[in-house]
């Protein structure tokens, strides 16, 4: 039976080999996090033969939305990027096994370790206005008393009672204009129509990171971009085990079988070069869904050309599969409730490859910071507050790409609000070219109008790319709009992925695609090890004082506003617990001032 568990002991134990797994075959749609976490945990948890593994993949590559490519004629491509968490149980569990794809003798995780250990990321400017200058946020939330009782009675509110309810029906004005919020929604993307539910799992989930937010020291990165060291050797490690890759090929339908208390997939049927095949299952069969997508319709542009922004579902793979699963049983979630209202789920992002160094000047007077040194740039985002789109921008350590010519950097940078008039370039940045868009982020980092231009045109090349759906599972919801891992009475299939709902954790992380991955194979297949448990600092004490000392800016919890009844309480309060334990976790911690 799945179950949660965390320390050593699971963690070191090595399952055994579930009885008659070498008759079984697997399917997995999708050659994400999620598709390749479940071949992984199918190899090396239940020791299946690579052979009997199937990973079906739409695309020409692997890395779903993982990706960082390089494309003949257009240049390089980052749609998006990822921030880890060293409390990322499940992926740090998977990577410890994986082989670095540039020196096998040490495992993924051993690179990313000794990289962050030894160039540990830190940002010395976090946000922006004017034209390049530091706006001077100096580390501080700026939340008011009013604004920290709205957050804190999110973090306590049950989920049952968020469904459906966006952030302005939980926040008002105290909360919406301040850093925190700043901070939040433009290293999350979150909107202020999006879900209150899933703002509270993230606040939950990464309570042990709030002192960490306005400067960005909680966070860790890859070498590369996340393609080349995180999906590149996930693959090859399935290659060498001898996992079949089936690329150009996509899932159309399931058929299940639904009675009264169980469900079995009976068919997939799939199509490839124009041809269409029907793979018949059974109960000794494992199928693995990769539901909805975050970069499905997804379209680049070019120097000279806006990406499109094609809303179009008919025909996508991820979305419309997904619908005609979801009409055979209700508990395969309601995948209209997120893909219905792209307006509300987009953003652009583009890649700027500077083809020199003319630009470097303007990026190290903002980042303190040289650019080609392989060493931590920006440190994450830097957000330019004034800016119309709410433009962010980062520059992680170089190169990028393994293949990255010398002298050359590449920019990531982002807008929100995509169908805003720009601040220089007067187009909403949906409309807008590679050019134009590194013309505005050019703008907002301080660049001389009367240079603006030839750098965008001549010294950088620009890849816009528009993503119509990258934050449709922030869509308001209820409970069961996401389908479990594994449904009620599921036989022979689980769905994976970031519209499969598994408790606690957050979407929007590589964590939550490999979790789900994992659970889905050890829940059908009844592997007897653990699944780490998400990280429990929302249970631990000493974090949630830290927190709330650092969303005061650093203040002790007596200095906030009482009225005389409630001073009185807390002077009762401390009286109890002076010269106890409590008492020195609560100095400790500031929560109460160290002479009180």
């Amino acid at each position: 039976m799945l179950h949660y568990g965390s320390g050593n002991y699971e963690a070191f134990a090595h399952p055994r080999k579930p009885e008659g797994i070498e008759e079984k075959h697997a399917y997995i749609m999708g050659s994400g996090l999620a598709g390749l976490t479940a071949a992984i945990c199918l190899v090396r948890d239940a020791q299946m033969p690579g052979e009997n593994i199937h990973i079906y993949e739409k695309d020409p590559i692997p890395g779903g939305a993982m990706d960082g490519y390089q494309y003949p004629l257009l240049g390089y491509t980052m749609r998006g990027g990822r921030e880890m968490d060293n409390h990322f149980e499940v992926m740090w569990d998977i990577l410890r096994d994986i082989p670095s794809i540039e020196n096998a003798d040490y495992s993924v995780l051993d690179e990313y370790y000794w990289l962050n250990k030894d160039d540990p990321n830190y940002s010395l400017c976090r946000v922006t206005e004017k034209q390049g200058q530091n706006a001077h946020t100096d580390k501080k939330f700026n939340v008011n008393q009013k604004a920290q009782e709205q957050l804190l009675k999110l973090y306590l509110t049950p989920e049952k009672d968020l469904e459906d309810l966006t952030m302005m029906d939980v926040f008002d004005e105290d909360v919406l204009n301040s850093n925190f919020w700043l901070y939040w929604r433009t290293m999350f993307a979150f909107e202020n129509w999006h879900s209150a539910l899933e703002m509270k799992r993230y606040m939950q989930r990464f309570i042990h990171h709030i002192g960490g937010l306005p400067d960005f020291s909680a966070l860790r990165f890859t070498k590369y971009n996340q393609y080349e060291s995180m999906i590149l050797p996930m693959v090859k490690y399935l290659e060498d085990h001898g996992v079949q890759f089936h690329y150009g090929t996509k899932m159309d339908d399931v058929q299940f079988v639904i009675r009264e208390n169980e469900k079995l997939a009976e068919s997939l049927t799939l199509s490839h070069d124009g041809k269409t095949e029907v793979v018949p299952l059974t109960e000794k069969d494992l199928l693995f869904l990769t539901i909805g997508g975050l970069v499905e319709n997804s379209s680049f542009g070019s120097q000279n050309e806006p990406a499109v922004m094609n809303t179009d579902l008919s025909d996508d793979g991820g979305w419309s599969t997904w619908k005609k699963i979801a009409k055979q049983s209700d508990d395969f979630g309601h995948p209209e409730v997120f893909c219905s209202e792209p307006e509300k789920t987009n953003w652009e992002s583009a890649t700027v490859e500077t083809l020199d160094e003319e630009v470097f000047p303007y990026i190290k007077a903002i980042t303190g910071r040289d650019v080609l040194t392989g060493h931590v740039v920006t440190g994450g985002i830097v957000t330019a507050k004034d800016s119309s789109w709410l433009l962010s921008w980062t520059i992680n350590r170089q190169p990028q790409f393994r293949n990255q010519p010398d002298g050359h950097a590449l920019v990531w940078v982002y807008g929100l609000f995509t169908d805003r008039e720009g601040d220089y370039v007067k187009k909403p940045m949906r409309d807008c070219t590679g050019e134009e868009i590194c013309e505005e982020w050019l703008y907002h980092i301080g660049v001389p109008e009367d240079k603006i231009h030839d750098l965008a045109a001549n010294h950088c090349n620009t890849i816009p790319c528009m993503m119509p759906f990258v934050t449709a599972f922030f869509m308001p919801r209820q409970k069961d709009d996401r389908p479990l891992v594994r449904p009620k009475g599921s036989k022979n299939f689980a769905f994976i992925g970031q519209f499969a709902e598994t408790p606690r954790d957050t979407i929007f992380t590589t964590e939550y695609s490999m979790r789900t991955g994992m659970e889905a194979v050890y829940d059908l297949l009844d592997i007897e090890r653990a699944v780490p448990e998400v990280w429990g600092s929302v249970y631990d004490v000493r974090d949630m004082l830290k927190a709330a000392v650092h969303l005061r800016d650093g203040k002790p919890l007596t200095e906030m506003e009482m009225n005389p009844v409630e001073k009185l309480a807390i002077h009762e309060v401390l009286k109890k617990i002076k010269d106890t334990d409590i008492e020195l976790l609560m100095k400790e911690y500031g929560a109460i001032p160290e002479d009180l």
